[in-house]
């Protein structure tokens, strides 16, 4: 059983219609990583469209995650519980990290392999993401 702690996630009812947009929003992401050809904007992307699929995921349970300092990492936790893949913590927390050293130190540069590696990585966590939502691929 996964525990969610008050302070960073709220209990919530949400219609499947709800969980829906999320994903949509979390596949329109995955999907301009594969179009940009900026591996700057492909890592971007690929970061939201991680936490936005870790949104959803998280939705499915019934919880709704409450905006505050801390709380892309816990998103990234239950992502890991609730797909039982911890690298999806630890790479997931290393993009945060070079994120925010982006956004807030002056920025990074992101190499086009490292890109390639960080898309075909997302791409797998969606694979297994759907596995778990739907019994099957369905989606990519």
């Amino acid at each position: 059983m996964i525990v969610f702690d008050s302070k960073y996630f709220k209990k919530f009812e949400f219609k499947p219609k709800q969980t829906e947009k999320y994903l949509q929003a979390a596949y329109r992401d995955l999907k301009i990583t594969n179009q940009s050809g900026v591996a700057e904007v492909e890592f971007q992307f690929a970061y939201n469209a991680l936490i936005k699929l870790g949104i959803a995921l998280i939705s499915r349970l019934g919880y709704k995650v409450k905006s505050r300092s801390g709380h892309h990492i816990k998103i990234l936790e239950k992502m890991a519980l609730i797909l039982d893949d911890k690298d999806i913590y630890s790479v997931g927390n290393k993009m945060r990290k070079k994120r925010n050293t982006d956004l807030y130190e002056g920025g990074v540069l992101i190499s086009e392999k490292e890109a390639k590696e960080y898309r075909d990585w997302l791409k797998a966590v969606f694979l297994k993401a759907e596995r778990h939502l739907f019994g099957a691929n369905k989606l990519l």
